[in-house]
């Protein structure tokens, strides 16, 4: 009797080590998924980027070209609409006013709209509304322009569903940009506005909006491309009301300019730059719950925050962390601060060189364990304590 209590207990202990491995990576799984909302070890570094590449771009999304042999072509016409209603490749030019191409396709389809050499100015609807879609591409080839010069009705009689439908581009589904061309958008109200994700990933883009000249509701998610933005209010805007897990900007590369009259580039939860060159010159350059800055060159001219972390949502710790690239942030005088934390700041590499009274304030504590500092001039050897 004694000996089977023996065996139970040796069981009872070996099951116990079980589940406790198994908790362990489980919690390990989530927190290199950002989906815990302390994503930090315990000397305040980060356990690992919080997305990769890898998982936010297909290999379509990649592709720059298309296969203009088999495509349905269109060639616009004033005040004739194009529906696409089903999977396909489908190349548009021409030069047209009051034209919409419309995409109402099943949720299964994936559609590539090819724009060569196309201009279209319309008053009171996008030029671009994908209604229904699994995906859309929308891949630049030439030289193609898109112009709104209106404010639009929801209740517009080719507005059947009640969208405020504020975009030269308006999409309710998920979008995709690339090619090899440019394409220019300027818009009385937002640029491109995305329901789902928007991605770039390759293609010139030039966008003059009166309001926010890409937004995004779960997702900005931007590999390459030449990005031009001159934004009525912010240049990047990210935010989803129901979801705050969502709402974020990802950068891995390409050449990004931003000007605007606002927020740069404004993330809900994370804004996460890898790579690419960044010129900012905004009210704010960067803002977010969460900013993980890895690498890239990032120019910030900024008249309130040069990158700041607030708390706009409840499942990301409130930090900036920067572990690698070269940022430079010029402050204007006044009620300004460089790097800004309502939570903490983690440096472990890169160079950070911040001009201006107020260069770190932060509410949580200051990590700094490599990389280079460089204050107003001078190289320092711990981030400065808030000027209260």
């Amino acid at each position: 009797m004694k000996k089977g209590k023996n065996i139970m207990k040796k069981l009872c202990t070996i099951l116990g080590i079980i589940i406790l491995i198994v908790i362990v990576v489980g919690l390990s799984i989530l927190k290199n998924n950002g989906g815990l909302k302390n994503n930090t070890s315990n000397n305040g570094a980060s356990s690992s980027k919080i997305y990769q590449s890898g998982d936010l771009f297909t290999d379509r999304d990649l592709e720059q070209s298309a296969d203009t042999a088999r495509t349905t072509q269109y060639t616009v016409s004033d005040g004739e609409n194009i529906n696409i209603s089903k999977a396909g490749t489908y190349l548009i030019n021409g030069s047209a006013e009051n034209v919409t191409v419309y995409v109402e396709a099943s949720d299964t389809d994936k559609v590539q709209l090819v724009l060569e050499d196309l201009s279209i100015t319309n008053e009171t609807m996008p030029c671009i509304y994908v209604k229904t879609a699994d995906k859309v591409f929308v891949t630049s080839l030439g030289a193609n322009s898109l112009k709104v010069s209106g404010t639009f009705e929801t209740n517009n009689e080719n507005n059947d569903t009640g969208d405020n439908l504020n975009g030269a581009i308006f999409s309710k589904q998920d979008i995709t940009f690339n090619g090899t061309g440019t394409l220019n958008i300027e818009s009385t109200q937002n640029g491109i506005t995305g329901k789902d994700d928007i991605k770039i990933t390759g293609g010139t883009y030039e966008i003059k909006s009166g309001a926010v000249a890409i937004r995004a509701n779960d997702s900005i998610r931007i590999a390459d491309g030449t990005i031009s933005l001159n934004a009525g209010t912010d240049g990047l805007h990210a935010e989803n009301s129901s979801d705050d897990t969502k709402g974020y900007i990802y950068i891995g590369g390409g050449n990004i300019t931003v000007d605007a009259t606002d927020d740069c580039i404004h993330g809900q939860s994370v804004v996460q730059i890898d790579d690419g060159i960044l010129k900012l010159n905004g009210a704010e350059g960067i803002e977010g719950t969460y900013v993980q800055i890895n690498g890239g060159t990032l120019t910030i001219n900024a008249t309130g925050d040069g990158i700041n972390a607030g708390n706009k949502s409840d499942s990301y710790d409130v930090k900036i962390e920067i572990t690698g690239g070269t940022t430079t942030i010029v402050m204007a005088d006044g009620d300004t601060d460089g790097i800004d934390a309502n939570g903490d700041i983690v440096i472990t590499g890169g160079k950070v060189d911040v001009t201006g009274t107020s260069t770190f304030d932060y509410d949580g504590t200051a990590t700094f364990t490599g990389g280079t500092i460089v204050v107003n001039g001078t190289e320092v050897d711990s981030i400065p304590e808030p000027i209260l």
